[in-house]
């Protein structure tokens, strides 16, 4: 039988001396070939031209990160989401057309 090796614990310590909270209703993402920008924002209803409703997508905060980070992040995002319905049921996604109706806008998920 082969020696497997032994793990090791590493303390993380974490500083959240420097972190704000922002609250985000929408997301748009864009890619290069290194990198995966994420803009975090709300989508708030404004008056368009001629008194039509509109949307206006405000970016409170922009995350980059490499494409194995993303992976990773993906990877967790799942998991809790994936417990939270086990607790909860199933979160509900409603199509685009019946979010406008309702007042809440489009993902941005480009």
């Amino acid at each position: 039988m082969a020696d497997q090796p032994q793990q090791q614990q590493v303390q993380l310590r974490i500083d959240e001396s420097k972190m704000s909270t922002t609250y985000s209703n929408i997301i748009r993402t864009s890619t290069t070939g290194d990198e995966l920008i994420l803009d975090f924002g709300i989508n708030l209803p404004v008056q368009g031209p001629d008194n039509q409703p509109a949307r206006q997508f405000s970016v409170g905060s922009r995350v980059v990160m490499n494409w194995a980070a993303a992976k990773r992040h993906a990877i967790s995002l799942g998991q809790v989401i994936r417990q939270y319905e086990e607790r909860n049921g199933e979160i509900q996604i409603q199509p685009p057309a019946q979010q406008q109706q309702q007042g809440d806008g489009p993902q941005l998920a480009d």
